[in-house]
């Protein structure tokens, strides 16, 4: 993990050696203030050497000032680089979430993974950038101010540095429990993060059904792991901390103690005295440093494992020897597929389909059935193992087609259409990046949205919100109808695409899906049974088979399942009527 940490720094080599050559100077000149006091007490003083001791402060005085700017350069440009490390992590980290598949979407919530993109690179920013300075500049420190103690008396600087491995024990011993402690601290902030982001997208919802009382005994379960884990994270860093200032408070009593003994014995004087107390607080306070430098290391630390967790997820990938699909007829096959997304429970059994190039096969059945199963499976959603079966388009096997090839001959309507923050022009231009603002305009004007999109004060330009939140449920079905006519697949899945729609609207819907459908292989999925009579074929399908197959009349000559569904679903309006 050190070395992938390690990785990151290499783009900023020069900026970071520039930075610790620094950060190493003002160590070097944190030493020059005891060695001048060391002489103005043992030699300009009792000399009376006057120009001297002004000679001696004007250059301390002209190095602090070089200190201050080195400061300024080590606080700047070493925040800098952790910052730019932080936003490649977070651009990895982005690229790597968009090549993973639904797999790990269905298993990780979106405020879990936000923690880890935002909070989590924070705290790795923060150690990318102290981590560096605070080891050179703190183990810079204590060895120049070793040395210069042993300049003074050695004898006395073993007995103060006596007290180290003591330290090093105490500081073993309590780091284990708080690297533990501050990893569950994160993955519960993650659990605040994603509750937080669950009720507010519901929040419609949670008013509707004046729920805010159980979103809040919800968010206040996540809150009280939160602050369990806290309470445990800052017990183990309480421990940390009270131990290790106790052992660097030890040192001023050995050098208060053995000190007054040598110079009792005449074996020091007061200046060098003095100066040892100087250089033994410029020993301990790197030490102080190092000690909380832990604290930060051990929030960065976890935070760089948990972005480590993410990107260690196997990503989509193609095949070897993919290749890619081009110029598509639409002939789909199901040959055998059986799918299940957990090996106790299988969705899918021995399905077999085939549908020929602009035919229009509908789905229908109970939910449940795998019908959406279908339609996940035809773009490579989720991958089939070669036992399973297989898909074919144009009679080559999905899987040795690039994903992207074949995702992008594909066109899909889904009942929940999600739409991004931006405009109405970004929303249909989402179907083709390139696409000009006339085909903008043609796109939304065989879907049926372009007149009303003329009536708003900002037409194409018009904001809609969060998921189209300034849209009615028809407008964005449009929105997204109009998105696929841009992309121009020449295969089209209608996932239950106007089954949440009132009658009025579903009648303009369904017009613009007619329109779509022409000339393109059609994988319909459908609860209104009205809207798919015209199919070229009907299959249904139950519990993961297809037990029925046939056009409409035929299926209502059957007898069986479609003719209950299709009688059960008419005498439903009829009553209602």
């Amino acid at each position: 993990m050190l070395k992938r940490f390690l990785a990151y720094y290499k783009p900023h080599k020069f900026m970071l050696s520039m930075d610790m050559l620094a950060a190493f100077v003002m160590s070097v000149i944190g030493m020059v203030y005891p060695m001048v006091t060391q002489d103005m007490l043992n030699d300009y003083i009792p000399n009376k050497e006057y120009m001297s001791i002004i000679i001696a402060g004007l250059i301390v005085l002209v190095l602090y000032v070089i200190r201050m700017l080195l400061n300024y350069f080590v606080q700047y440009y070493g925040h800098m680089i952790g910052v730019r490390m932080q936003s490649q992590m977070r651009k990895d980290l982005f690229a790597h979430l968009e090549k993973l598949p639904y797999k790990f979407f269905d298993n990780n919530e979106t405020g879990r993974i936000m923690s880890r993109i935002t909070g989590d690179l924070f705290e790795v920013c923060e150690l990318a950038h102290h981590g560096p300075e605070n080891l050179l500049i703190s183990s810079t420190m204590i060895v120049i101010s070793f040395v210069y103690l042993c300049t003074i008396d050695w004898i006395l600087t073993l007995i103060v540095f006596a007290c180290v491995p003591l330290l090093v024990w105490v500081t073993l011993h309590y780091r284990k429990p708080m690297t533990q402690a501050f990893r569950d601290r994160r993955k519960s902030n993650a659990t605040i993060n994603a509750a937080v982001e669950s009720s507010i997208t519901g929040i419609r919802v949670t008013k509707a059904y004046t729920n805010a009382k159980e979103e809040k005994v919800k968010f206040a379960k996540g809150d009280d792991e939160f602050v369990d884990a806290s309470r445990r994270s800052y017990q183990a860093m309480a421990k940390f901390h009270s131990g290790t200032q106790f052992i660097t408070s030890v040192f001023n009593v050995v050098i208060l103690i053995a000190g007054g003994l040598f110079m009792y014995a005449n074996r020091i004087g007061f200046g060098d005295y003095s100066a040892f107390i100087v250089s033994v607080n410029l020993f301990i306070n790197p030490v102080n440093t190092l000690i909380n430098f832990m604290e930060q290391f051990q929030n960065g630390a976890s935070g760089f494992q948990r972005f480590c967790e993410i990107m260690d997820e196997e990503p989509e990938k193609d095949a070897p020897d993919a290749i890619q699909l081009e110029n598509v007829q639409g002939v789909i096959e199901f040959e055998n597929v059986t799918y299940a997304y957990d090996p106790s429970k299988e969705v899918l059994h021995d399905v077999n389909l085939r549908l020929e190039k602009g035919r229009k096969l509908a789905l229908v059945g109970p939910s449940g059935g795998g019908k959406t199963t279908l339609c996940h499976l035809l773009p490579n959603f989720y991958k089939l193992r070669e036992e399973d079966g297989a898909i074919k388009i144009d009679g080559h096997d999905i899987r040795k087609l690039t994903m992207d090839s074949v995702r992008r001959n594909i066109g899909i309507v889904q009942q929940d259409v999600f739409l991004f923050v931006g405009t109405i022009k970004d929303n249909i231009r989402y179907g083709r990046m390139d696409a000009t603002e006339e085909e903008i305009i043609e796109a939304a004007k065989r879907a049926n949205i372009h007149d009303y999109v003329m009536t708003l004060e900002h037409g194409y330009d018009t904001e809609i919100g969060e998921r189209g939140v300034k849209l009615s449920g028809g407008q964005k079905q449009r929105l997204s109808i109009a998105r696929v006519f841009l992309k121009d697949p020449a295969i089209l899945i209608l996932d239950e695409a106007t089954s949440a729609l009132d009658n009025t609207t579903e009648v303009l819907i369904q017009e613009a899906l007619d329109e779509l459908c022409k000339g393109r292989t059609t994988l319909v999925v459908a609860h209104r049974l009205s809207t798919i009579r015209n199919a070229d074929e009907i299959a249904v399908v139950m519990n993961g088979r297809i037990t029925e197959r046939g056009t409409h009349e035929e299926l209502i000559e059957q007898g069986g399942t479609y003719k209950s569904l299709y009688s059960l679903q008419f005498r439903d309006n009829d009553y209602v009527a």
